[in-house]
């Protein structure tokens, strides 16, 4: 497979992983502001298991396979500092999708233990970090 493809690949993958970690936290700040126990909550906790297990988890290990295979077919990009950044707020987002991930169980468990509020900014970094990452990665500004 020739490099274009697997960066093709690669870009979809980090793609569907993105869909996921935008709209997650979304669900989040829904199901916060519905009783526990009750129809909509049961849905919310389908929804957000599915889009984790089905989509983001897979879609992230795709993004780290085909991410690792484009570096080991350029070493040169773990000299660049612009790449450094990248890989440093990719490394952050996959600790997002960790903590998501542990949100997501409190939330199936009926625990509630974050604000609706809290939940709207834990909403926003992903997009922080796709910003930072999409700018190193087309800019290479460093």
């Amino acid at each position: 497979m020739n490099y274009e493809v697997i960066k093709a690949l690669h870009i979809l993958a980090v793609i569907s992983w993105m869909v996921g970690l935008l709209y997650l936290p979304r669900l989040f700040v829904y199901h916060s502001q519905v009783q526990v126990g009750s129809v909509q909550a049961e849905t919310f906790k389908v929804m957000e298991r599915r889009l984790l297990k089905a989509i983001m988890t897979p879609a992230m290990i795709a993004s780290f396979i085909f991410g690792f295979w484009l570096i080991s077919l350029n070493h040169g990009l773990l000299y660049e500092t612009w790449f450094q950044i990248k890989f440093g707020a990719v490394i952050f987002m996959a600790s997002v999708h960790g903590k998501l991930s542990k949100m997501r169980r409190l939330l199936e468990s009926d625990e509630r233990p974050l604000s609706t509020k809290t939940y709207r900014i834990w909403n926003e970094i992903p997009t922080v970090l796709m910003i930072i990452i999409v700018i190193m990665a087309v800019v290479k500004p460093l």
